[in-house]
């Protein structure tokens, strides 16, 4: 057999690089869409901090298989991969929003489907995939993160000042009930 062409070691390369840096990677299946919706997508899913690409199956598998991974039930058809891309002001980006992204427009086209993808070396189904689309925002996941952290503390904070002021009560009430005995004995 021959050496491969450099093109092709260079699409693999890109895309064993586009695995190992990005934070997941969600395949869709692409087959009739048109350049406009597919144009739609690739702006949906940039807003929401992910890239949309098309690479050939047998790329990809290459790609995989270096990096040890099984995928390859994913790569039947027509396949893109949408990475999600780490963001500057965090590191890390989003990936329950790039599979939402995907869920809506494949809610309003048909043509696209949701195949899987991989997420923190985790291989993920179709399933998994609407799951994590399901998944609240992040902001509101992080909300309820500090809530959660927060509610027991206030709860030992009300309890903390609940001891003082109780035994002041108590301490209110002995007195007064010594003042009403004087009182009745003189």
């Amino acid at each position: 057999m021959t050496d491969p062409r450099p093109e092709k070691v260079a699409v693999v390369a890109e895309v064993r690089d586009r695995l190992t840096g990005s934070d997941a990677a969600l395949f869709t299946e692409y087959r009739g869409l048109n350049v406009s919706e597919m144009a739609q997508l690739r702006r949906a899913l940039r807003s929401v901090g992910g890239e949309y690409k098309v690479y050939k199956n047998s790329m990809v598998r290459l790609a995989t298989a270096d990096l040890g991974l099984e995928l390859d039930e994913h790569l039947t058809g027509p396949t893109a991969i949408a990475f999600v891309v780490p963001r500057s002001d965090t590191g890390s980006g989003d990936a329950a929003a790039v599979a939402k992204a995907l869920r809506d427009f494949s809610k309003a086209n048909k043509a696209l489907v949701l195949k899987g993808g991989m997420l923190g070396g985790k291989v993920l189904s179709g399933d998994d995939l609407i799951a994590l689309a399901e998944l609240p925002a992040r902001e509101v996941l992080l909300a309820q993160l500090a809530g959660g952290l927060a509610a027991p503390l206030s709860k030992l904070v009300g309890l903390l000042q609940a001891l003082p002021r109780n035994f002041a009560y108590g301490l209110q009430s002995l007195i007064d009930t010594k003042q009403q005995s004087e009182k009745q004995e003189a």
